[in-house]
């Protein structure tokens, strides 16, 4: 019986005993594995994969982590002020040889499937800001909400208030109260230095928020 398996974006056509190269699996010499997507059975029947032969599996023993034959990549740009770069890779590659080809009842061997060693999942630790964003997200619309229309102030326009909404500032009276260290440091922030006093924010907010 023989059986076409894929690993590593690979396909291969594998009997038992055969060794063979595949793309580095995350598992130690001596150790047993199993490749679980078989894509082909042959023998006195052929069984084609939809895409993979439910049940099937190939079972094989790592004998060794190796690297593949040094490949050479020279670039040369001809070019007046050109330019050359040579640059060398070894696949990292893992030994095996196939023991057993099973027909049905791969799902249930029990044995370590056979994954790639850069297979580890790191999308939580990417989402995990995203999900922190979306939740302050809220709170700051809510923030907005609960606040006045600072756009009435002299100069501002929407670009201007979500500004402001960032930085905290949501309501008249927190404008009315601010002092001239404030002034300077919202000038600086907004980059409007100079501008809050000649539109008169402070005092404008001050008859607002009397109202």
């Amino acid at each position: 019986m023989f059986a076409v398996m894929k690993t590593g974006g690979k396909q291969y056509k594998v009997q038992s005993g055969d060794t063979l190269r595949v793309e580095r699996l995350a598992a130690e010499a001596g150790e047993k594995v199993q490749f679980n997507e078989i894509l082909m059975l042959g023998g006195d029947n052929l069984t084609v994969g939809a895409p993979f032969v439910a049940g099937a599996a190939v079972q094989a023993e790592v004998i060794d982590q190796i690297k593949g034959d040094k490949v050479i990549h020279f670039v040369k740009r001809r070019r007046k002020h050109g330019s050359q770069r040579t640059k060398g890779h070894r696949q990292k590659l893992t030994l095996v040889r196939v023991t057993e080809i099973l027909a049905s009842g791969g799902g249930d061997s029990g044995m370590k499937a056979a994954i790639g060693s850069g297979s580890a999942p790191a999308a939580p630790v990417a989402a995990a800001p995203k999900a922190a964003k979306k939740a302050a997200a809220p709170k700051v619309a809510a923030a907005a909400a609960g606040g006045d229309d600072l756009k009435v102030l002299s100069g501002v326009g929407p670009a201007l208030e979500k500004k402001l909404h960032d930085a905290g500032i949501t309501t008249y009276a927190q404008i009315a109260a601010w002092t001239d260290a404030d002034v300077e440091k919202f000038g600086e922030l907004l980059s409007f230095k100079g501008r809050i006093e000649r539109e008169g924010w402070i005092e404008q907010a001050k008859d607002l928020a009397a109202k």
